[in-house]
């Protein structure tokens, strides 16, 4: 039965990734060619479908076992997630990229030709995903070198565990600037429903993958997607450690930067804060930029 265990844990830590991802995206294209719905209606679907199988395999598979999160993490967490993840970006959508479009088009000027939109929705996916890292790889490495972006981007840096749900634990303010660079450019060129819709398919999966507490490896992939092996160097309590792997989907750009970072012969030890009496509920957090000091950086 250990054989038979261990081989079992060796199968899910290679396969889980890419089959969740394949199977997420398959899903989605599934839906969208049988249901009378819309994109961005059926996009959520595969996420859920992904979030439940990832939940299981956290729960037999775990890689560590003291991340297992309590209930005040999970609730404290869901929170941030609909409020932050979910209810903002809609918001913003509509409060800026909406009536900018209105606007422009009421000005007669019309940026569609800025975006190769004959490509094939998943080419044109795949496109925005090196784009949008390429401007998110930046505003990351901005939030670890600048403390004013530090101190609303610390938010995310809190937990003292990773498992896929504080994924979405992020300070609205630092959520809107992330938004700006991985959303609002793209609605504003025309990027279709589809397109968008594909996109945030994969981001939300992979994301809830990077934090997932899952015994992964990723391989080869890690080369090319920023995935949870590297992503826990991110969130290191060393600074000289966590200001490594910024990607938000994948790892290209810190290949090319030279903040790519993933030890062969060690684990990630402690994780989160210097501080830590830094708060974890979610209404502390939305107070916890504007008081100086709470924020100090990683040792």
């Amino acid at each position: 039965m250990p054989i038979l265990n261990n081989r079992m844990r060796s199968i899910v830590a290679w396969t889980a990734y890419p089959v969740v991802i394949i199977l997420a995206l398959s899903l989605y294209q599934l839906l969208l060619n049988n249901t009378p719905y819309s994109s961005k209606i059926i996009a959520y679907i595969p996420v859920v479908f992904g979030a439940a199988i990832i939940t299981f395999l956290e729960s037999y598979f775990p890689y560590r076992d003291e991340w297992t999160p309590e209930i005040s993490d999970v609730g404290n967490d869901l929170t941030f997630m609909v409020f932050i993840q979910i209810v903002l970006p809609k918001l913003l959508s509509f409060l800026f990229a909406s009536t900018l479009l209105s606007y422009l088009q009421t000005k007669d000027i019309f940026l569609k030709g800025f975006w190769p939109h004959q490509f094939t929705p998943f080419i044109q996916a795949i496109l925005m995903l090196f784009i949008a890292d390429l401007f998110r790889y930046w505003l990351h490495r901005a939030a670890h070198e600048w403390d004013p972006l530090w101190r609303l981007h610390a938010v995310h840096h809190s937990p003292h565990k990773l498992y896929w749900v504080n994924v979405g634990r992020f300070h609205p303010l630092d959520k809107a600037l992330q938004f700006l660079l991985d959303a609002f450019p793209f609605i504003i060129v025309g990027v279709s429903e589809g397109v968008l819709s594909i996109y945030f398919v994969f981001y939300a999966i992979n994301g809830f993958f990077q934090h997932c507490n899952i015994n992964l490896r990723l391989g080869f992939l890690n080369y090319l997607i920023s995935g949870p092996e590297l992503h826990r160097w991110h969130h290191s309590i060393l600074i000289r450690e966590s200001n490594r792997n910024y990607g938000n989907n994948l790892i290209v750009w810190d290949l090319i930067f030279g903040t790519w970072f993933l030890p062969k012969e060690k684990s990630v030890d402690g994780l989160g804060l210097k501080n830590r009496q830094y708060p974890l509920d979610f209404a502390s957090q939305i107070r916890t930029p504007f008081i100086k000091g709470l924020d100090k950086q990683q040792g």
